[in-house]
């Protein structure tokens, strides 16, 4: 399994902005992949992308606000959020999946400990 873990993250009022960042190390894996968990709410798919062809794909809730890219080089990715809305606020983790496109929680396989996004109105 990859070792993924997970910064940025914090307290920002709406329209604001963050990064998140994941360091990946271990087992390479086929695409990696931010999900977010708000209270009381199941673990959802964000977005996703490739290692190799660098192919990005979203949850429609946070396409045009939301960019994933990924360093192949230094084995991170990150995570791009703007114009942030209190309904972004959750846990977010990193994961790794093995597949080069997965948007089902079950497709991945290593996870990260989450970082917290707060959005503050």
């Amino acid at each position: 399994q990859a070792h993924l873990v997970e910064s940025g993250g914090g307290l920002v009022q709406a329209g604001g902005s963050l990064r998140l960042s994941c360091a990946a190390s271990g087992r390479i894996s086929a695409a990696m992949g931010w999900f977010r968990q708000a209270p009381g709410k199941e673990r959802e798919f964000v977005c996703g992308i490739s290692w190799i062809g660098g192919s990005e794909y979203y949850a429609v809730s946070v396409k045009d606000r939301f960019t994933i890219s990924r360093d192949n080089i230094e084995n991170t990715v990150t995570l791009d959020m703007n114009n942030l809305k209190p309904e972004d606020t959750a846990v977010y983790y990193c994961a790794a999946a093995r597949s080069p496109v997965a948007t089902e929680e079950r497709e991945y396989d290593s996870w990260g400990r989450g970082t917290q996004v707060t959005v503050s109105s």
